[in-house]
């Protein structure tokens, strides 16, 4: 029996609708034959596009991934639910024929910027210890907290009128932004409400739509033994680089503070400064470092590559 490829690196899923984040991770463990997989942040079932995959070893690298997130979504004016959006029950219905374009552009510039936002009474944020859905689901009220969110910019693409209008936005923000919220604050800064009606996640942790795989793509790929991960550096690439002499890569990788290394900033990061990929002067990747300062030393954070293979 031929063995299978251990892969280790990144993968850009296109995730269909229908399935949750789980439910992918699932699927391309199975797909691979491997067990270390997992996913960066997570996509409501309901929402599809950019889902990062890490294989392997790269489940270790999923904290260092960029944060910023980009999303197309349609939201659907005078339409309250449950769960903020069309998959949940409608709570109320008040007819907004009365909207206009205008009205719509000027409610949303209140959500650019650093804003508080309370998120969806059915997400997957904890309090008192356990996920808002199940308490949810178990009909308890909980009071949910806001916190601040960051919301880069809102592009508005698309205005359908009518009893129950329908406004296209194109969303760019940061981590723990949720896009059902803004659907739902939107409709009562119009005077009624709102419910998101469709979610496309276009770019994610570096990873953009135009280069993902959807399951088909995967498989015909496997079939042609032609897939191939994303290597580590290629999703670090927002983190400044530190390359180190293969006696230096050798003696890091063991744990040993380095001092003699090249170091090439970042052109932007929303990490630590001192949060660093480190690679063999022949690229090899060897993982994640920090930059201590006085004296500079370069210390091991995750290290990726083997020590007794270099």
């Amino acid at each position: 029996m031929a063995k299978i490829p251990e892969w280790e690196g990144f993968l850009n899923l296109n995730k269909p609708a229908g399935m949750t984040s789980h439910d992918c991770v699932g699927r391309i463990r199975r797909l691979l034959g491997m067990k270390r997989v997992g996913h960066g942040g997570t996509l409501d079932p309901a929402a599809e596009g950019v889902l990062p995959i890490a294989l392997g070893k790269a489940t270790r690298l999923l904290q260092y991934l960029q944060e910023d997130k980009a999303y197309r979504a349609i939201v659907r004016l005078g339409v309250t639910t449950t769960t903020d959006d069309t998959t949940g029950p409608a709570i109320a219905a008040q007819p907004m024929p009365q909207l206009t374009l205008e009205l719509v552009r000027e409610a949303l510039e209140q959500f650019e910027g650093k804003i508080q936002q309370v998120p969806p009474a059915y997400s997957a944020i904890q309090v008192q210890g356990q996920r808002l859905y199940n308490l949810a689901r178990r009909g308890e009220k909980i009071v949910v907290p806001s916190r601040e969110v960051e919301v880069r910019s809102i592009e508005l693409l698309g205005w359908q009128p009518g009893d129950f209008p329908e406004v296209e936005l194109a969303v760019s923000c940061g981590a723990g932004t949720y896009i059902r919220a803004i659907a739902r604050d939107l409709g009562v800064a119009l005077g009624g409400g709102g419910t998101l009606a469709y979610l496309q996640r276009t770019a994610a942790c570096g990873f953009t739509l135009p280069d993902s795989l959807t399951f088909d793509q995967i498989e015909t790929q496997l079939h042609q033994n032609t897939f191939q991960p994303l290597s580590p550096a290629a999703a670090l690439t927002h983190l400044a680089n530190v390359t180190l002499t293969p006696e230096n890569a050798r003696r890091w990788c063991q744990g040993q503070q380095i001092s003699d290394f090249t170091f090439a900033p970042a052109p932007t990061s929303h990490h630590s400064s001192s949060i660093v990929q480190v690679t063999r002067a022949d690229g090899l990747f060897l993982g994640i470092g920090n930059i201590a300062e006085l004296p500079i030393q370069l210390q091991a954070k995750t290290v990726f590559a083997q020590p007794e293979n270099l």
